[in-house]
């Protein structure tokens, strides 16, 4: 039985399609392993995108609040306007 293996591999080791394949297969092996990380680059790049936009949407609504915090607190220190009814004021 030892010596039928011994055989088959010895053939199969000296068989050209048995090289063809294998060579075939490194060949698919590597492409799908560039496209793999192409992909997950292209991924990458898309994810740093949007978290920018995230950041740029999360700082404008930032500022927005400080200028509507700064407009109340001028609003609160220049005290009611004496241009508004009296009743307007007092409610």
């Amino acid at each position: 039985m030892r010596l039928v293996r011994l055989a088959v591999v010895r053939d199969v080791l000296r068989s050209r399609r048995f090289y063809e394949r294998v060579t075939l297969a490194v060949i698919v092996l590597r492409a799908l392993r560039q496209m793999n990380q192409q992909s997950r680059a292209s991924t990458m790049a898309r994810l740093a995108a949007w978290d920018k936009r995230q950041i740029q949407r999360l700082e404008a609504k930032a500022q927005q609040e400080v200028r509507a915090v700064k407009g109340t607190g001028r609003m609160v220190r220049s005290g009611l306007s004496e241009d508004l009814p009296r009743e307007t004021r007092e409610t």
